[in-house]
């Protein structure tokens, strides 16, 4: 566990395409989706929070701080990410956060570990996750130090694109491998009823 690392999950997607709510409570498993984001994520850093806007009992029994938006106009992960920044700054003694999207059930379990030996490299960067030559911004380590330059680029120039303020942050990439025991992508996240099949029958497959 990384003791001066916080951690927020992205939980509020919504599953239209599979009947609407939230995507990240959909079944999985003997639970749901987030379930699965929780007990992946959990041991490895020190304080973890759930972003979501709305009726934050839908995920109270998780026992976990859900936070709302700190920015008006539902802008987005980016606006989770900010709010995690700052709901760590005055809650936690972390340096930075790592965010973690709440439909990717097989996320790394050396996720936070291996951004914070990147970010350790290059401190003021964000350092984000790749896979198969494939960026995904949702899962970076972020310096608490960068949220009001986030504030200025969400609220002042409404730019809510999560990968272009990483590109004009600074970033360092940190690739993983895919699943050697199942052969997937860490990252692989659920977006049709097709992929939530497929994620039932990989869960199965790297059970002990």
């Amino acid at each position: 566990m990384k003791r001066d690392i916080a951690g927020i999950i992205l939980a509020g997607g919504q599953s239209r395409r599979m009947g609407g709510g939230d995507k990240s409570l959909l079944p999985l498993g003997d639970g749901c989706l987030l379930d699965q984001v929780v007990s992946r994520f959990t041991p490895q850093i020190e304080s973890l929070a759930l972003s979501a806007n709305g009726a934050s009992a839908r995920f109270l029994r998780f026992g976990l701080p859900v936070l709302a938006d700190s920015v008006p106009g539902f802008a987005g992960p980016l606006a989770g990410i900010l709010t995690g920044l700052e709901w760590a700054a005055a809650n936690t003694s972390c340096k930075a956060i790592v965010s973690a999207a709440g439909d990717t059930p097989f996320l790394p379990l050396n996720l936070v570990e291996r951004l914070a030996a990147a970010a350790d490299r290059s401190p003021s960067s964000i350092a984000v996750a790749c896979s198969a030559g494939k960026r995904h911004p949702t899962f970076a380590l972020w310096p608490l130090g960068c949220r009001d330059a986030l504030r200025h680029f969400l609220v002042d120039e409404d730019i809510r694109r999560v990968s272009a303020f990483i590109d004009r942050h600074g970033f360092v990439e940190v690739e993983f491998p895919v699943l050697q025991s199942a052969g997937i992508d860490p990252f692989f996240n659920i977006n049709e009823p097709d992929d939530l099949v497929s994620a039932e029958r990989l869960l199965q497959s790297i059970k002990p």
